[in-house]
């Protein structure tokens, strides 16, 4: 009965390791995606601080605009208004097993 032996690989029968170098318009091609790349993601990432930034713009308006009668009423309080302070004292009733 005939067996069928695959080819024995030697190191050197390696497909890739026999295939060409790239070549000077391969490596062009890889260098101008690469640039690319990078200017998308610097562009992106600009985008994305303009719209946190504007966000946080838009807070800062929304929360001055929203607290303009509380700080104008804080103004009209004449100086010297009534403050209330004061101490809180317990008397602290001696519990039956403290007693002698």
């Amino acid at each position: 009965m005939p067996t069928v032996q695959e080819p024995s690989r030697l190191a050197g029968d390696n497909p890739r390791r026999n295939a060409k170098p790239p070549g000077l318009l391969n490596k062009l091609l890889t260098a101008a995606l690469g640039v690319l790349v990078l200017a998308g993601a610097l562009v992106f990432s600009v985008l994305a601080f303009v719209a946190i930034a504007a966000i946080a713009l838009g807070a800062g308006v929304f929360l001055w605009w929203n607290t303009r009668d509380l700080r104008r009423h804080m103004r009209e309080q004449p100086p010297g208004g009534r403050i209330i302070e004061g101490e809180v004292i317990r008397d602290v009733q001696p519990r039956h097993s403290d007693l002698p």
